[in-house]
């Protein structure tokens, strides 16, 4: 796999991940969508909802 940010989402889809934001807020669930901006779309999250869409220019880490 390759280290380019979209090619290592790609690899994320439908696993786990652990969002960290800029304003230091986190959220777990389950990676089930992105787009060409970043913006990403989890679902199940740890804070109960059951869909999150997360802004892309929000974003400072994506992790397993």
């Amino acid at each position: 796999m390759s280290g380019r940010p979209l090619d290592v989402l790609e690899a994320s889809l439908e696993q786990t991940v652990t969002v960290v934001l800029k304003d230091g807020g986190e959220f777990t669930g389950v990676l089930t969508g992105y787009d060409q901006h970043m913006n990403l779309v989890l679902e199940n999250t740890e804070s109960g909802e059951d869909t999150t869409v997360i802004r892309g220019d929000n974003v400072v880490t994506i992790s397993p």
